[in-house]
């Protein structure tokens, strides 16, 4: 199944809802206020489908995968530290880059050593390991290498 897209009458209707903050063809962003009534009266008992209606958006236009995925975002929200907060605009990508200790980077320098070790042992027993094997065979078919050399 492919994703469902948003025509623009759909989301113009969804636009005009207090509990919508964003929509497009793709995706929609509820309100913080809706993420927590939903939450709330989902705690209560009610079907998300019921919640929806209540709310004033149609269940039928976001869609049953979308309607199931709200309840599932809403209990990953339940558990994080920020809540039901919109985290996006804090999280911009890639992590600033900040000037290390002196103490910092001898020990991440002092890791890298260690994994570049614990790399260098591993191909050497593999590398022994191919050593071991093809000696192997050749003890154990002698006249295929001395076919081969004719």
């Amino acid at each position: 199944m492919g994703k469902t897209y948003f025509t623009e009458e759909q989301q113009s209707k969804l636009r005009k809802n207090t509990y919508v903050q964003k929509v497009s063809a793709k995706s929609i962003t509820y309100t913080k206020k809706f993420k927590e009534e939903f939450e709330e009266k989902y705690r209560g008992g009610k079907l998300p489908a019921q919640i929806l209606d209540d709310m004033g958006l149609d269940h039928h236009i976001l869609g049953r995968s979308r309607s199931k995925s709200i309840v599932t975002r809403m209990k990953r929200c339940e558990l994080r530290p920020e809540g039901f907060e919109d985290t996006r605009k804090n999280n911009s990508g890639r992590p600033a880059t900040r000037q290390f200790t002196d103490t910092e980077k001898i020990k991440r320098l002092e890791q890298k050593i260690s994994y570049l070790n614990q790399e260098n042992e591993f191909l050497k027993k593999n590398a022994q390991m191919d050593r071991q094997a093809n000696w192997e065979y050749k003890r154990r078919h002698p006249s295929n290498i001395n076919s081969s050399k004719k």
